[in-house]
């Protein structure tokens, strides 16, 4: 793989992820009954660096969990012969409350798809809202996310990786092209 371009940098991420945090703030008309649950892995922090603005922004802190979504994927199969669940983190009852699903990369909808089946495994939420980072289109499901950081249109060709301190020392969005 060839680095194409430095998408985001560290601050231009923390700018995205202020504004999203101020856009679920507005639609929700404030953090009650608020719960967000990050997509493994790197969903998981990004929805903390959200409850961290809207702890800073609301002085409120939101319940923050994860799913994962291991065993509610569409290609199991193709995956491997023995599928395994991961662990997801719930920090409340879901039933009737506001969730807020967080990933870093929307492509196809699979994913998110998949997360909206896991959260139903947990309880009966009002709403499920969806944000993430970087919407890279080619969405094969009618998904489409409420909260976007930067849409970026690509070719099947190319990589959106999503970096993050916890994992990957470093903070951006960079694209790949595929050799």
């Amino acid at each position: 793989m060839k680095l194409k371009s430095v998408v985001m940098d560290k601050p231009a991420v923390q700018r995205s992820i202020a504004r999203i945090t101020h856009e679920i703030i507005e639609k929700n008309s404030g953090l009650e009954d608020l719960v967000l649950l990050g997509i493994r892995r790197r969903g998981l922090t990004l929805a903390a660096m959200l409850q961290a603005n809207m702890l800073k922004f609301e002085g409120i802190s939101v319940p923050l969990g994860s799913i994962d979504i291991s065993l509610y994927r569409d290609d199991l199969t193709e995956l491997t012969p023995l599928p395994s669940a991961g662990e997801s983190d719930i920090p409340c009852d879901l039933t009737g409350r506001k969730i807020v699903l967080v990933d870093d990369v929307i492509f196809t909808g699979r994913t998110a798809r998949a997360a909206i089946e896991a959260v139903f495994h947990h309880g009966r939420p009002k709403s499920i809202q969806l944000a993430v980072l970087i919407d890279r289109g080619h969405r094969e499901l009618p998904i489409r996310p409420d909260y976007v950081g930067k849409n970026i249109p690509t070719s099947h060709s190319e990589i959106v990786s999503v970096m993050v301190e916890e994992y990957d020392r470093q903070e951006g969005v960079f694209l790949f092209q595929m050799d």
